[in-house]
């Protein structure tokens, strides 16, 4: 019962949370293909709906469930049902986030019927199926094609990184299920004890019954509550390091596999008509260190021996090819990934990723030895008694 209920079914309603932030960050990562939406593509759009992208204001909300967004060129209606909104928590600063902050939060499912109390001229993010419907245009949800829709501060250029950063749940094990299995699973231990209470050859069973009723709070006293801290330690990094892997596979969104030698020319044409590529340095160069072009993972300033620092960005604008010896420039698309790694996009997804899974597996094993350590001795204490 204990297992079952204060374990196994809390866990899998954090796996189901986990799976649908992964799904809320893939969804983001391959929407960035999508073309942003501007006057005359909504004015030449034929009746197929297609998938774009377009930021803009917060402008409206007519019939209870129809945002207006109003862009430099254009106002569009977007069709709140059945869309997945988000509201982003409030940027720290300007620009791409400095050292990751475990205290940041993930972003707010948001129900369609609060964005009406939402502050007029937010900004807003959408991405999605633009539809044909009563001779109208606007976005709207498919079944198989739901509709982003992200509410969020600041500048555009750093939305990417913040929603490939936030866009993760902080308290995996504390989620909807787990209140209701934790009561199911105290009722149950205490319905066993009750049973037993009058019968004196099973004390033990009484004993351990309600020892197992406390289970879920043994991590918060000591001497167990010393390993929780080191397991809240662990855990954090290893959102870190998932974080960082997540960040490193940006890139690869346009660009897989990458070479050490830079692309000369070829690479990925953004929906915009730019041409998206990289290039390689031994040393990272001037631009970077005067801040100008972006480190993806701040908390690195260094490469590892023998790799190089890849630099993405455009390798031209307008038409225009650009030198080979000039680095790559912030692309006009600001959802493109614009900044230097240190080291190449593969090896350092793989890196993070074993990284942030065993420190993970060592946080557990940290957190259950604290319960276990608790159980001996209150077993010990109530076997005294």
């Amino acid at each position: 019962m204990v297992v079952l209920w204060y374990g196994l079914v809390p866990m899998a309603g954090a796996l189901v949370k986990r799976h649908k932030w992964r799904l809320f960050r893939k969804r983001f990562d391959e929407l960035r293909l999508s073309p942003i939406l501007n006057y005359t593509q909504y004015s030449q759009q034929k009746d197929d709906a297609e998938t774009f992208r377009f930021v803009g204001g917060f402008e409206s909300v007519t019939d209870g469930r129809t945002l207006w967004i109003r862009g430099e060129d254009l106002t569009v209606p977007v069709s709140l049902e059945n869309a997945e909104t988000y509201l982003l928590p409030m940027q720290k600063g300007d620009g791409i986030p400095e050292v990751f902050d475990p205290g940041d939060e993930a972003p707010e499912r948001i129900r369609w019927e609060r964005v009406s109390a939402l502050t007029e001229g937010a900004k807003v993010y959408v991405g999605g199926l633009l539809v044909c419907r009563d001779g109208r245009r606007s976005f709207a949800s498919a079944k198989e094609n739901p509709l982003m829709v992200i509410f969020y501060d600041g500048p555009d250029h750093s939305l990417t990184t913040r929603a490939i950063r936030a866009g993760r749940h902080r308290g995996e094990y504390w989620n909807a299920i787990t209140p209701y299995s934790l009561i199911i699973g105290a009722l149950c231990q205490i319905l066993i004890a009750v049973l037993f209470l009058s019968r004196p050859a099973f004390r033990l069973t009484v004993i351990v019954s309600i020892i197992a009723m406390f289970v879920p709070l043994y991590p918060l006293i000591p001497p167990g509550l010393l390993f929780t801290v080191v397991y809240r330690r662990l855990a954090w990094r290893s959102r870190v390091l998932r974080s960082y892997r997540d960040l490193a596979r940006l890139p690869l969104r346009y660009l897989t596999p990458l070479k050490d030698t830079p692309p000369r020319g070829e690479g990925y044409v953004l929906p915009n008509g730019e041409l998206y590529g990289y290039m390689c340095s031994a040393e990272l160069p001037l631009q970077a260190q005067e801040g100008k072009i972006p480190l993806l993972l701040p908390e690195l300033t260094k490469a590892k021996e023998n790799d190089k620092w890849y630099i993405f960005g455009a390798l031209r604008t307008d038409g225009a090819p650009r030198p080979d010896e000039e680095l790559p420039v912030q692309p006009k698309d600001f959802f493109a990934t614009f900044g230097i790694l240190p080291g190449r996009p593969q090896a350092l997804v793989k890196r993070y990723e074993i990284s942030a899974y065993v420190l993970e597996l060592i946080a557990w094993i940290v957190l259950c030895a604290g319960i276990g350590l608790n159980i001996f001795f209150l077993s010990l204490v109530l076997s005294l008694l």
